[in-house]
């Protein structure tokens, strides 16, 4: 598995090494001994998955403290846009963000520490997003930022007149208007 570091330390994109002959693929989507070694020490609890089409936006979502989770996302059907914002005060990437297409035909993954927003606008006509948590979800402690914050300047690479969004995450707030709960 090939481990690229992003500008935002503890975010990396993951590659895995893919397979393919006359019959179709095969890769090793998850190894802990080399997650372990390669990314950092977590222990995964709860994987999810979600299915959405064509410009459904997710997010952005975190667990406040003390059930912060961080993530390992990928998408395993169609194309993704998914985006990581750091919400750590003090940080010096505070507010910055990381944004990675993942695809079925790319097989990349995404790890997202504990301390960051996270989202996703669906490219494809359906999309199937799988992702493993390290903690628990706790209904209470759900926090978002807004996802169409302009200081964040994210590009979507969708039209945000045709973006679905929940009820739920249209009413996040802006960084600006933001408490994070995160200190680095």
């Amino acid at each position: 598995m090939n481990v690229i570091k992003t500008a935002i330390e503890g975010v990396g994109i993951l590659e895995p090494r893919v397979f393919t002959d006359a019959r179709g693929y095969f890769f090793e989507s998850y190894s802990k001994r080399v997650f372990d070694q390669e990314v950092m020490h977590v222990d995964f609890v709860q994987d999810n998955e979600s299915c959405s089409t064509r410009g459904v936006m997710r997010g952005l979502h975190f667990q406040r403290p003390p059930f912060a989770q961080a993530k390992l996302v990928r998408c395993v059907k169609g194309a993704v846009l998914d985006v990581a914002v750091d919400i750590r005060k003090g940080s010096p990437t505070y507010g910055q963000h990381v944004a990675v297409e993942l695809t079925e035909d790319n097989h990349r993954q995404l790890f997202i520490p504990r301390g960051f927003a996270h989202g996703f606008a669906v490219l494809s006509d359906i999309a199937v997003f799988q992702y493993k948590c390290d903690n628990y979800y706790h209904p209470e402690a759900d926090g978002g930022i807004s996802i169409a914050d302009p200081s964040l300047a994210i590009d979507w690479r969708l039209d945000s007149s045709q973006a679905l969004l929940s009820d739920k995450d249209t009413r996040h707030p802006l960084l600006k208007d933001f408490d994070s709960p995160f200190i680095l």
